[in-house]
């Protein structure tokens, strides 16, 4: 049974939120909670599509023009990157953990802190390594810059994943899934 529910003007479709297959009107809390799962898949969507992008193109194509290159790109792509990052997985882990709050399951909560865990992981796993890259006094030609890069990446695949796998588990966890 599909239920609209209207917040602001803004209508939201959802399906298999039912009570002995008669359609009702959603309440407050089932509103709300719709707005925070909707809020916290696309989030994640957007954090996993962002940092899947990073991993399978962009890296790539920096590294690819020679380590100099991509060390003197790495600082404005991070400084523009950071933000957005955080951001998404800040915004999309508290609207997961809101929607588990307001009783919408478990799978809210395992996919809020799969997508928070890039957080502390990116403050401090990866913070030594995107300190490197952007000091000035790092030789671009060096094989620490090169080094660097390679480790930077693969690091930043373990980010990538946590927003994958995090969007795949709001994603299973809409009703209907």
């Amino acid at each position: 049974m599909d239920y609209v529910c209207s917040v602001h003007g803004i209508s939201i479709f959802a399906s298999g939120r039912q009570n002995s297959g008669k359609a009702r009107p959603l309440g407050r809390n089932e509103e709300f909670s719709m707005v925070l799962e909707t809020i916290a898949v696309i989030a994640a969507g957007l954090f996993a599509g962002a940092a899947a992008y990073i991993n399978i193109v962009q890296h790539p194509a920096a590294v690819r023009l020679g380590t100099s290159q991509a060390v003197a790109f790495f600082a404005p792509m991070y400084a523009r990157a950071a933000p957005l990052q955080a951001s998404l997985a800040m915004i999309g882990s508290l609207a997961g953990l809101g929607s588990w709050w307001a009783g919408s399951g478990l799978g809210w909560l395992v996919g809020a802190l799969c997508l928070a865990s890039a957080i502390p992981f990116t403050l401090v796993v990866m913070k030594p390594v995107n300190d490197r890259l952007k000091n000035p006094s790092l030789d671009a030609r060096s094989d620490e810059a090169k080094q660097l890069l390679v480790k930077w990446w693969r690091l930043h695949a373990v980010r990538s994943v946590a927003g994958l796998l995090s969007f795949l588990v709001f994603v299973l966890s809409l009703p209907g899934s």
